[in-house]
């Protein structure tokens, strides 16, 4: 079988180190899992690739001797990445204790834990960093707007900002819309494959007996795996039996699995909870499925700011059906990779669910297009487009 990996049939960039240090200040990284953790991990590694001297400060994982050989360095502090008050104060005190280091720096916030940090300490004026970079995924654009002196003070250090990042089109209107301040300095960073990831270049036969729809993800009420199962119970009877619902992932509400579990009681769809896979066997669970689904919702202050996961089924040559809602219409080519649908619309759903059903042809060109959407995806250019002054910003 032909492999498509992404980046490695790029050559390396030959670039000249940069002479300013580059500090990457974050709460999520590895070993943690999630698509925070990976924007992380891999704009720090693009960075190093491309000649900048990367130091990344990190919460402990516990093992320090198994730790991935990273081309950088990774200072791990004493704090657990939950981005409770103690934590805070692990970076907020590493910073002050650093500050020296820190001056003549380019500073980089990738996520909402250190910017809390950071919002606090602009005020010191003994630490002032040479370069600040900050990103924003969405969620915590609302969290921080939602509370009146997070949001004075978020306005003031994004004027101190340098450049600000939104991972989608749809974070940056929802930026500029709280925070003008950043209309004028901000550009996109969207996520992309990581570097690691290994797809499918060629997918085998549609199954003719079986189409599995798959739904990889945590097991969340904001993820919308209740509102597929809900929506495939509207498919015409004669498609039913030939329909299988494979969710991947663990969740920590105990509620919304009883609810889950209560719906596959009552469904005339064969479903199979699969948990939390390593790479190896998701990899294989692709392999086997024919569409790919998850209809994310805005739950509460909880928002859908790009979606990797969709990156990664495209990459696997599967549509892609989901929500026309928040950062997915940047990962999801509408007609092209695969459907999007108003989010909440049960009937729309399960039409969208019956085009791809009884389309192999259509399930074949979408992910055939799906394949070639991924490659535009690119950590290197992400990277370009925040740290190079060169750049044009986005025009509010």
């Amino acid at each position: 079988m032909l492999i498509l990996q992404n980046r490695t049939e790029r050559p390396p960039r030959k670039t000249k180190r940069k002479s300013r240090p580059l500090f990457i200040l974050t709460h999520e990284f590895h070993p943690q899992k999630g698509g925070i953790a990976t924007f992380t991990e891999e704009m720090a590694l693009s960075c190093s690739q491309q000649g900048f001297d990367v130091e990344v400060w990190a919460p402990d994982n516990g093992d320090l001797i198994n730790d991935k050989p990273w081309p950088f360095k990774v200072r791990r502090l004493d704090m657990k990445g939950t981005q409770d008050i103690s934590c805070l104060m692990a970076i907020g005190k590493e910073i002050i204790d650093k500050r020296r280091n820190l001056r003549n720096a380019s500073v980089y916030l990738p996520e909402p834990g250190p910017i809390s940090a950071m919002l606090y300490l602009q005020f010191f004026k003994a630490f002032k960093p040479g370069k600040l970079y900050i990103t924003f995924h969405g969620s915590e654009i609302l969290n921080y707007h939602g509370k009146i002196h997070h949001r004075l003070l978020l306005k003031k250090l994004i004027t101190q900002a340098d450049r600000v990042s939104a991972v989608s089109t749809f974070t940056h209107r929802l930026l500029v819309s709280r925070f003008p301040e950043a209309s004028h300095k901000t550009v996109l960073t969207p996520c992309a494959l990581r570097s690691d990831f290994i797809g499918t270049k060629h997918r085998k036969s549609p199954n003719k007996d079986k189409v599995i729809i798959l739904t990889v993800g945590r097991l969340h009420p904001r993820k919308g795996q209740s509102f597929i199962l809900k929506s495939l119970n509207r498919l015409p009877e004669a498609l039913k039996p030939k329909v299988e619902f494979w969710m991947v992932g663990n969740g920590k509400s105990t509620d919304y699995q009883k609810e889950l579990k209560a719906l596959i009681k009552l469904s005339d769809i064969k479903v199979k909870m699969l948990g939390q896979l390593d790479d190896e066997e998701l990899r294989t669970i692709y392999e086997k499925a024919d569409i790919f689904a998850m209809t994310s919702i805005h739950y509460k202050k909880s928002i859908e700011g790009f979606g990797l996961v969709y990156l990664e089924a495209s990459a696997h040559g599967l549509p892609v059906i989901a929500s026309h809602i928040g950062g997915v219409p940047d990962a999801v080519a509408h007609n092209k990779t695969g459907l999007l649908v108003p989010p909440g619309d049960k009937k729309a759903l399960a039409e969208a669910f019956t085009k791809l059903i009884e389309s192999p042809e259509l399930r074949t060109s979408m992910g055939d297009a799906g394949r070639l959407w991924v490659g535009k995806y690119r950590w290197d250019k992400s990277v370009d487009m925040l740290f190079s002054h060169n750049d044009m910003v986005i025009e509010s």
